[in-house]
């Protein structure tokens, strides 16, 4: 019997040169769903890839000095890039698509003329709003206080020979595709799409760009670049082999099962992709899910906002199935999740320490101590195990509802349910007051294989989300591969009576939480102030001084003579001065932070002498030292200046 297909897909990243939790998030929960899918016994198709073009990284690469092409190999390919990053959180598509991939281009030239042909795309001039991050164009009544909607950015006004899209065309079509089907996920996204853009009238969509060259040339006007998000949303099509012959899987998977896309980009995904689709009279994808974003203080992750949540540190911290776990136990999926690390901390302390690791290191200990590692045949069930069986038997029909409903974590919730019940099991069997007794060791063992048998079938749950720790369970409890399945998660007693376990590592050791925070906040410093310019100065006065006042001020060589920190004040240091008059001058200036009195004795330094004496800490200050101060790496830094020491006292600076 032929297996039945899955098709999933995550959006195209832009590639980003810092990656943050967030790009994560998505791909994770779409990895997620295709392990699942693969557990119940589809052949599932999983695509990802990298969305580049336009004329955002055009510019990027022309200010680096590359090729745009040298840049998005860098990103996509280079140490901690975008395919090092998928490595890393464990993901599993089957399918990464490149827009720059020769056979994507090819495909998209010729989607673009049979639309053409059609009559739905047109040649005409284009005058409007731009979001180049976005790479959006927008009306005036669509914009923000004058920004884009979507990212609040500024906006520019832009104008140039385009070809056009007849989305108007289809306004009705896919107003009834929003309303009447469940095309659309979560419901309620479907709201917000046709009453923000519907209703009020879909205007064409410009399709090409003249004003850059980075994307791909529409072949038959060669002045012309196909608008991103006709290149963008195609992928989904062309990677399967639609119009050309690298692959030959449309046939197979087409159309999608789903497309998972951020919140920010379901317009293109439910009202764009559908209408070219029904221009170019192709099926349409079953589903489209807008899920949330993770955000940190009510604030979407940003580079530009500098709140950006780094997953290498996060996974080198916590590991990566404790990080995936998170992303997925934590939020609901379609909603914003307000993302901390004292929430990360706490979700794995509770959920994966004391929860589930405490019960298969309790468990496969209690085997060993008891038994020497391997279940006895004799076992003496009770009546008492009804509750846990019960619950762990029916479990996966629960977990099965809400996965293909999207909804992780309530599906985690389910078998968290078991999981504690579980532990509550123990206490209430308590399997040290049995041991004790050599006449109960028949009770014992059963009370054991209860314990095991429930986190089998937890495990073969939970390994779509936590893929690497769930094969270590298995392996500890002495699951074969037979028992790791999906038609052996609801059947009860699938395990060897006479099971072996083995007692492992423990997967999800206790976080020390103010230790970790530290370290974290540590870290996050040091990344803002790498991610400051290298020098800061001070910009330059735009206030014009006269000659006639500018000589005012005298300036002379001063030699220091002494130099101590003044008392009770950790800034202030108070200069002896030899200012060629022949009597001591003080001056107390703000610097220790800077200097040590020592450095400075014997030194040749500059100060204005003819400013009014003013007192400070008990001192009278006659005058001020002159020093330079600029900002380097986020950190202020001050530097006396200091002039050749054969430059007598008192003399004046001109």
């Amino acid at each position: 019997m032929e297996k039945k297909k899955f098709y999933i897909t995550t959006p195209i990243y832009y590639p980003s040169a810092k990656l943050h939790i967030g790009h994560t998030y998505c791909t994770v929960a779409a990895d997620t769903m295709a392990r699942y899918k693969r557990l119940c016994g589809y052949d599932v198709m999983f695509l990802t890839g990298t969305d580049e073009h336009g004329q955002k990284i055009e510019n990027i690469a022309k200010e680096k000095g590359v090729t745009p092409i040298e840049f998005l190999d860098n990103i996509v390919k280079g140490e901690k890039g975008i395919l090092d990053l998928w490595k890393l959180m464990n993901i599993s598509n089957d399918r990464f698509i490149r827009t720059t991939d020769d056979y994507h281009c090819k495909s998209i030239q010729k989607i673009f003329k049979k639309m053409y042909d059609k009559g739905d795309i047109y040649k005409g001039s284009y005058k409007g709003k731009y979001c180049t991050p976005c790479e959006s164009f927008w009306t005036e009544s669509q914009l923000v206080d004058g920004k884009c909607p979507d990212c609040g950015r500024e906006v520019h006004d832009a104008e140039e020979e385009a070809y056009f899209f007849r989305l108007s065309k289809y306004a009705e079509p896919v107003r009834k595709l929003l309303e009447e089907t469940d095309f659309l996920k979560p419901a309620s996204r479907v709201n917000e799409m046709v009453n923000n853009f519907i209703k009020p009238g879909l205007e064409d969509l410009c399709v090409s760009r003249t004003s850059f060259s980075w994307g791909i040339p529409v072949d038959f006007d060669p002045g012309h670049v196909v608008y991103v998000w006709v290149d963008a949303l195609f992928n989904y099509m062309t990677a399967l082999g639609y119009l050309n012959d690298k692959y030959d899987d449309c046939d197979k998977y087409w159309p999608a099962d789903v497309h998972f896309v951020g919140k920010e980009i379901v317009r293109f995904h439910s009202i764009i992709w559908p209408a070219m689709l029904m221009s170019m009279e192709l099926p349409l994808p079953k589903h489209v899910y807008g899920h949330g974003w993770l955000v940190i203080n009510g604030s979407k992750m940003s580079k530009s906002k500098g709140n950006v949540v780094d997953p290498y540190i996060l996974a080198e911290h916590f590991g990566v199935d404790a990080l995936r776990f998170f992303l997925l136990r934590t939020f609901p999926f379609g909603t914003d999740g307000n993302f901390s690390n004292e929430l990360l901390i706490n979700t794995i302390n509770i959920d994966l320490a004391n929860n589930l690791g405490n019960l298969v290191s309790r468990t496969c200990a209690m085997v060993e101590k008891y038994f020497g590692g391997t279940l006895p045949a004799e076992k003496e069930f009770d009546t008492a195990d009804d509750d846990l069986i019960g619950l762990a038997s029916t479990l996966r029909d629960k977990y099965e509802a809400e996965m293909e409903n999207y909804q992780f974590q309530n599906a985690l919730e389910e078998v968290f349910k078991v999981i504690n019940r579980a532990n509550k099991y123990i206490d209430e069997t308590m399997p040290w007051a049995l041991a004790k007794d050599e006449g109960k060791k028949p009770r014992l063992a059963a009370v054991m294989y209860n314990l095991l048998e429930t986190v089998r079938i937890c495990t073969t749950l939970l390994s779509p989300f936590i893929p690497e720790s769930a094969e270590k369970i298995f392996d500890y409890i002495g699951a074969c591969d037979g028992c790791r399945v999906w038609e052996k998660a609801n059947v009860w007693g699938s395990l060897s009576q006479t099971v072996s376990v083995k007692k492992g590592e423990n997967l999800f050791p206790r976080i020390d939480a103010e230790k970790a925070l530290a370290e974290l906040e540590a870290i996050a410093k040091e990344q803002k102030k790498e991610a400051l310019p290298e020098l800061e100065t001070e910009p330059l006065l735009s206030e014009n001084v006269d000659f006639d006042t500018f000589c005012k001020s005298d300036l002379r060589a001063v030699k220091i003579k002494a130099c101590e920190a003044v008392k009770k004040s950790d800034k202030l240091l108070k200069f002896t001065l030899d200012d060629g008059t022949g009597k001591d001058r003080t001056i107390l200036s703000g610097i220790h932070k800077y200097y040590e009195p020592e450095q400075l004795v014997g030194k040749t330094a500059v100060a204005i002498l003819n400013l009014p004496p003013r007192k400070m800490m008990g001192h009278e200050s006659c005058g001020m030292l002159i020093s330079a101060v600029h900002t380097e790496k986020g950190e202020e830094k001050l530097h006396l200046l200091l002039v050749d020491d054969a430059i007598p006292a008192g003399a004046k600076l001109c």
